[in-house]
């Protein structure tokens, strides 16, 4: 009995191995044919059933000494860093110290209301109206290098209207989370990164998870670059007190799978707090959004995904969590290219994940361009935002005109259907009875989004 049990469990090891090394040879292939129009460098860990099935680097981490990246080097991670924030205000919340319903007077006293009650929730859950810092305009040479006290950033948040009623609707918004690690510092008296590095690093035995010192040294840390035009420049500098908990966190994909498997065992925040993090916000209408307290929840390839991207000066992040088959994604790249424009890191991840699910990758349709032509145009969904559909070097492109997605390539799937993986929806363009391109829609989440053309 005992020689066919471990005949069996020989077996069962000798194509699991096999599967793995299909995996390696097919991410191996995906990731050297594409990485060069993302970045010069990347690292990407993958995880099935709490085990690492692939960890590898791919191009260079430093162009100007030739040093070939490695998969333990660190990079920044912009905006996943919020994840790390929101925790950090569960764990306030578990200890009585902070409520979701609290409104952020309460911690930040001469923040204007505006005639609307602003909570921790919409804060956690970018349903607080209030407008991006990234629209301040400083009238200072350079100002993007000057650090800034934090208060002096949020009174200046406090003096523009807010862009919609709170809890009404859903806008992507890193004020949100710069608020929140002010209110962290404010409840807990220590600095942001102080408070993470006992509560939330030092928990999660992340050894290589930082927040970002351009005067420290760091070892192992990447160089992060910018592309313009095909040709790569160093990353300007950049003061991390203007990111702050929206984005100033560095880690490598080993850390990154760490604290995966520090929330999921429950390590930093109770079951049923990090399942309220990851599950949709409910709109004041009764509608939910994609996304929880520090994560989107979304979809990848049918199933369910709770993810996060990061976009900073030289580096873009993905992470991606696939529950129903427990897999975990985590790619790193060493370029922001086009001025924060490219997307292209993304679909790069997503198809990661999809290759990390057993699936086969979708294959794009070719569109005669004299069909993709009709659709170059100004669509908007109501007066107040519009977007723009561009055809460049036969591949359509959508931009938002009034904010939250830089310009993103659409990918054929017929004719007149595209997918926008940027943001995980399909684009469908119909006609008027005259034959003339009059709308498209936006299915995303469940829900449709018509935008009429009007130019």
């Amino acid at each position: 009995m005992r020689k066919v049990i471990a005949i069996i469990i020989f077996i069962i090891s000798g194509c699991y191995g096999a599967i793995a090394q299909q995996l390696n040879v097919k991410l191996d292939s995906l990731i050297n044919s594409r990485l060069e129009d993302v970045a010069p460098g990347c690292a990407v860990l993958v995880a099935k059933n709490g085990r690492v099935v692939y960890k590898k680097a791919f191009g260079k981490a430093d162009l100007e000494l030739n040093v070939p990246m490695q998969p333990d080097m660190i990079f920044r991670l912009g905006s996943i860093t919020k994840q790390y924030t929101a925790i950090a205000i569960l764990q306030l919340v578990e200890q009585g110290k902070i409520s979701l319903q609290d409104s952020i007077q309460k911690f930040i006293k001469d923040f204007p209301n505006k005639g609307h009650a602003i909570t921790i929730e919409n804060l956690l859950s970018h349903t607080s109206g209030i407008v991006d810092y990234e629209v301040l305009n400083f009238p200072i040479p350079n100002a993007i290098r000057i650090d800034f006290p934090p208060k002096q950033i949020i009174d200046s948040l406090g003096k523009l209207p807010l862009d919609f009623i709170p809890s009404s609707k859903f806008q992507y918004s890193n004020s949100n989370y710069y608020l929140l690690a002010y209110i962290i510092e404010q409840v807990s008296r220590n600095s942001y990164q102080a408070y993470l590095t006992v509560n939330l690093f030092k928990q999660a035995a992340l050894q290589n998870t930082y927040y970002d010192s351009p005067e420290e040294i760091i070892p192992n840390r990447v160089s992060g670059y910018a592309k313009h035009n095909s040709k790569y420049a160093n990353a300007g500098y950049i003061s991390m007190s203007q990111v702050f908990g929206a984005g100033a966190l560095l880690s490598n994909v080993e850390d990154m799978f760490k604290w995966h498997q520090a929330l999921y065992t429950y390590k930093l925040v109770r079951k049923e707090t990090l399942e309220k993090a990851v599950t949709p916000f409910k709109l004041a209408d009764g509608t939910l959004s994609n996304y929880g307290y520090g994560w989107f929840i979304k979809s990848q390839s049918g199933e369910k995904s709770i993810e996060h991207a990061g976009g900073i000066d030289g580096f873009q992040s993905d992470e991606i969590y696939l529950p129903q088959q427990d897999i975990f994604v985590a790619a790193l790249y060493n370029s922001l290219n086009n001025g924060g424009g490219d997307m292209s890191f993304m679909p790069l991840s997503d198809d990661i994940a999809t290759l990390a699910m057993g699936k086969s990758l979708q294959k794009e349709v070719k569109v005669a361009d004299t069909i993709l032509k009709k659709y170059v145009g100004i669509y908007q969904p109501d007066a107040t935002h519009s977007a723009m559909i561009t055809l460049e070097n036969g591949q359509l492109q959508i931009e938002s005109q009034s904010g939250g997605l830089p310009k993103s390539p659409l990918y054929a799937e017929s004719d007149n259907k595209f997918l926008l993986k940027a943001v995980k929806a399909e684009i469908e363009f119909t006609l008027d009875v005259a034959g003339n391109v009059s709308q498209l829609i936006v299915h995303a989440n469940g829900q449709d989004q018509v935008c009429k053309k009007i130019k």
